[in-house]
């Protein structure tokens, strides 16, 4: 039999009977639901050292457990010494089964480690249903080990649903087990 993670086995049992009472949905493929879970990191020091950008994309394949690759830049910058086509940072794309796993890591090991944790910001909605939460530090990640990192760097967390309103994603996310933080 096929691994299911925690997570997708909830949503499909329980969470998306809540979302329906909640919202009043008709039919259950009207359910909001996640679609994928980006992890990006911008390296600016890359301009000037090379190895940064292999570092950023070793650190984020460790902890999304899927191989990360690196974002180019899209035009030159004089400013920052920037070309075109030159690596600036790693970002990693997660749907699936990954996507569940790493959102049950994220919930139950890395969020509580962070320093005087009082919850998750609630002001990280774009207004079409997608949520984006900053991490300072990497080190959260109990698969990080500390003694073998060469900087601390923080990286984007991009929840895209397919929910239509701010609302909708926040119950979502807010069900699948996102602390955010009380008003």
């Amino acid at each position: 039999m096929a691994y299911v993670s925690r997570l997708k086995t909830e949503y499909k049992e329980r969470i998306v009977n809540a979302l329906k009472e909640e919202f009043g949905y008709n039919n259950i493929m009207e359910v909001p639901k996640l679609q994928k879970i980006v992890v990006s990191r911008g390296v600016g020091a890359a301009v000037a050292d090379k190895k940064l950008i292999d570092h950023a994309v070793d650190e984020l394949t460790t902890i999304t457990g899927q191989k990360a690759v690196a974002t180019m830049s899209k035009k030159d910058v004089a400013t920052f010494k920037l070309r075109k086509g030159m690596p600036i940072g790693a970002k990693v794309t997660l749907r699936g089964e990954r996507m569940y796993e790493f959102l049950d890591r994220l919930i139950t090991y890395a969020l509580p480690r962070v320093r005087d944790f009082q919850g998750i910001r609630a002001t990280g909605f774009d207004g079409r249903g997608n949520y984006s939460l900053g991490v300072t530090e990497q080190i959260i990640f109990p698969e990080i080990n500390i003694d073998r990192i060469n900087r601390i760097n923080g990286m984007d967390i991009t929840f895209v649903t397919s929910a239509q309103t701010d609302k909708e994603a926040k119950s979502l996310l807010t069900e699948l087990g996102l602390p955010f933080k009380k008003n």
